[in-house]
């Protein structure tokens, strides 16, 4: 009798200790006058059914935008402030970056070694890479990188015009993510991933593993973001065998070219360089260790990751956008049509540079369907919020809800509405800086951009250049969306009926 009366109090002492735990953790905002969602033991303000549906949660807090630059919330335990005031962001981004540099996602490269790459990593190192690994995204790396992407295309409108002998009813997100990752395997690794003839190739399927959608993987993209819990947790995203894969084909892709004095001028080569070289931090004038294998294969992997993902996911929302809307559909074919016969009927870089309505078009995908939610970056130091009497204390996670604000109808009437004049010169003038964060702003804005827009350029010049697209009877209308992890997707396979010009 005694053992269980023990059992009872230790119980009780115990779940006392966690909820007095817990109420102390989420009165924090309270506390310091912040407005705040009320946060529900034990996930705070994280939905039970879908934990990495972090667009859920932004959106109730962005209703509470008018009281103050940001408001309040709760990851499991862990504040977060989450901005909702232009100016602020502008100052967390840009004005105040010093204090704002870091990302505050956690990394382990002993159990996880592809996670110490360059969108995580912070402080000395991700300074110094960054300057290291800048030159391969200038304009005149893009120029360079040119012919391999219309390869690639060609390729691709040879292929999608093989399938349309059987079919017209085609899932666009899979043919898309085909194009892009032979797009990013010849013009980073110098690797012919032929996705396009065989969508079983190996780079499509690990591509696939890397993003297949999963409750315990939704959990681990949102942990990641507290990167104390994470770290206690010994917290890995992503599985040995992509691990294993991953450094496989860098550790043979380097193991070539140095044996075989390969130079292709690419973003590998760069990758090699910095394997064999001492690199510096020019602020701190402090020599960093040369990259192992592992923090090379880091890199190529979130390149090849980011960089077929987001890509083909713009390219897939602006069809599909391009089909409800055949007038601007339209527009842009006649654009495309005119610019390439004025430069022999070809694809070229001069070319591509004269779509301005092609450019319009892309960017209001992304202003409509922005690839990355949530933009996220942590207080090295307590920071007094412009003309109030709030402070940021350090180590402070600060939340940019990118969705929210692109959909935000003070700076996009009627947001839903796609209109690519919204991207005229004379209207983004007229527009806050910050209502446009698809690349995110300031010294930690997406590397990749003008890769990204090339590859989305060209893909869709191709595209519309030979092909009619229309919704067809699969076509999801009005479309569902999941952001998995942060990254926005459809729930359903995208289908649209394809017509031969």
């Amino acid at each position: 009798m005694e053992f269980f009366t023990s059992v009872i109090w230790l119980t009780v002492i115990l779940l006392g200790v966690v909820y007095f735990y817990f109420r102390r953790k989420y009165s924090y905002w309270k506390n310091r006058g912040v407005p705040y969602i009320e946060p529900t033991f034990p996930l705070g303000n994280l939905s039970r059914k879908n934990i990495g549906n972090l667009r859920e949660v932004f959106e109730k807090v962005y209703n509470m935008r008018e009281k103050c630059p940001f408001v309040g919330a709760y990851f499991v335990v862990k504040p977060v402030a989450i901005a909702t005031d232009l100016d602020f962001i502008k100052d967390v981004l840009v004005k105040d970056f010093n204090n704002f540099h870091g990302r505050g996602i956690h990394i382990n490269e002993k159990d996880s070694p592809l996670s110490a790459h360059l969108f995580a990593l912070d402080g000395p190192k991700w300074r110094s890479l960054r300057m290291k690994l800048s030159p391969t995204f200038t304009s005149g790396k893009m120029k360079y990188m040119f012919p391999s992407i219309v390869g690639v295309s060609e390729q691709f409108n040879q292929t999608l015009g093989e399938i349309l002998h059987d079919q017209s009813d085609i899932d666009v997100k899979e043919i898309l993510s085909c194009f892009t990752t032979d797009v990013i395997g010849t013009c980073a690794f110098g690797v012919e991933c032929n996705s396009l003839k065989d969508p079983n190739a190996v780079f499509r399927e690990y591509g696939r593993k890397v993003l297949k959608p999963s409750k315990l993987r939704s959990i681990a993209l949102v942990l990641a973001r507290t990167s104390k819990l994470a770290a206690t947790l010994r917290l890995s995203v992503f599985g040995k065998d992509i691990t294993n894969f991953f450094i496989g084909i860098v550790r043979q892709t380097i193991e070539h070219r140095e044996k075989n004095n390969v130079k292709r001028n690419d973003f590998m080569d760069l990758l090699i360089d910095l394997k064999n070289n001492d690199t510096l931090d020019e602020d701190k004038k402090i020599k960093l260790e040369k990259l192992t294998l592992e923090q090379v294969a880091a890199q190529a992997f979130v390149f090849f990751v980011a960089g077929f993902e987001t890509s083909s996911t713009t390219m897939m929302f602006a069809l599909y956008e391009l089909a409800l809307n055949q007038e601007i559909q339209d527009k842009l074919r006649t654009e495309i049509n005119t610019v390439c016969a004025k430069h022999g009927g070809r694809l070229t870089y001069e070319a591509m540079n004269d779509m301005v309505y092609l450019g319009q078009v892309v960017n209001e995908t992304l202003r409509k369907h922005p690839p990355v939610v949530v933009l996220q970056r942590v207080a090295q130091d307590d920071y007094k919020v412009a003309n109030t009497k709030l402070v940021i204390e350090k180590g402070t996670t600060v939340m940019v809800p990118t969705y929210q604000i692109q959909h935000d109808e003070r700076y996009y009437p009627n947001p839903e509405k796609f209109d690519p004049d919204r991207f005229l010169p004379e209207v983004c003038k007229s527009r806050h800086p910050m209502t446009f964060l698809s690349f995110g702003d300031g010294p930690r804005n997406c590397i990749g951009l003008r890769f990204g827009r090339l590859q989305s350029r060209v893909g869709l010049a191709m595209l519309l250049k030979n092909y009619r697209f229309e919704p067809s009877e699969k076509t999801p209308i009005p479309k569902k969306l999941l952001p998995r992890g942060g990254i926005l997707a459809s729930v359903d396979r995208l289908h649209l009926k394809i017509i031969k010009i």
